[in-house]
């Protein structure tokens, strides 16, 4: 049984009912799979069991002529890898031709984050009067205040609120749920869009119960919130481009400046390993630096 289509829809189910992946991880699965297969078709493979170690090469030397990014393709390589151990454990292959294809290095990037006089003009160019304005600044703060993935903010719902405790219900990766606590800033910018700008925009739509709301009162999307934070950056008189994940960086940046423990911030950023929360010690050493250059008598 060595047809890809049913074995790769063994692994998709595998991913969504045992491992419990996100909709976004098993899609990633999928495509990268796919694209895979669809190589092997041009060279005459159909079957699963048919791959070798060398058709692995091939396919990691077409993405490299492709230069695609080497952490993309690190990722491709590891799908793969990872959908033969299925079919090895489901005795539907004899092998698993990636097994020793070496993952290429990825390049140390360091996460891009605000300083906090930045943050500050950022929220300064927020209006705070129209619903669209009350949103925007509602969103910021949240982003910022609880460091949540923008994918995660907009699943929200109001009554995943909970203004007494001050947090905030998230879903995250493989249906995980968190509570993550917000500050009173970012309380009271809810506590306004709510009782004002969202009232305006969700005229009409009396069951609508996300959170943050796009102009024609339906569920803001991930990327209407790129959008939104474009067009703050216009307004601004900072320079450069904004991604929604500078907010999580600066997030977990802040924190750990200001004497939060690695472990604390983990859980915040609802991260799996330690080792995902570990790459923001790069940002914080600069922070080190500064202050020993600052106060070393002999700096």
């Amino acid at each position: 049984m060595g047809n890809v289509n049913v074995c790769l829809k063994l692994f998709l189910e595998y991913l969504q009912i045992e491992k419990n992946s996100s909709q976004y991880t098993i899609a990633h699965y999928h495509h990268a799979i796919s694209e895979f297969f669809t190589l092997m078709a041009e060279h005459g493979i159909e079957d699963v069991n048919n791959v070798q170690y060398h058709d692995a090469r091939l396919f990691l030397t077409k993405l490299f002529g492709e230069k695609q990014a080497r952490k993309t393709i690190s990722r491709k390589i590891s799908s793969l890898r990872s959908f033969y151990k299925f079919l090895l454990r489901e005795n539907l292959v004899n092998e698993n031709p990636f097994a020793l294809v070496i993952l290429p290095k990825t390049e140390k990037r360091l996460p891009e984050f605000f300083y906090e006089d930045e943050l500050g003009i950022l929220f300064e160019s927020c209006e705070s009067e129209t619903p669209l304005g009350q949103r925007n600044l509602a969103l910021l703060e949240l982003l910022y205040a609880t460091g949540i993935r923008v994918s995660e903010c907009c699943s929200i719902s109001v009554k995943d609120l909970d203004f007494f405790l001050s947090t905030v219900l998230v879903m995250g990766k493989g249906s995980k749920e968190r509570y993550v606590p917000f500050g009173a800033k970012a309380a009271e910018a809810l506590k306004r869009y709510i009782g004002d700008g969202r009232r305006k925009l969700v005229e009409g739509k009396p069951n609508q119960d996300a959170l943050f709301l796009n102009h024609r009162g339906g569920p803001l999307t991930t990327r209407g919130v790129r959008t939104i934070l474009d067009g703050m950056i216009e307004k601004s008189s900072l320079t450069g481009k904004i991604h929604p994940h500078m907010l999580r960086h600066t997030f977990a940046t802040h924190l750990l400046n200001n004497g939060a423990d690695m472990r604390t911030v983990q859980e915040l950023l609802g991260h799996a390993f330690l080792s995902s929360t570990q790459i923001y010690t790069h940002v914080t050493n600069e922070k080190l630096k500064k202050t020993y250059m600052a106060h070393h008598p002999r700096a």
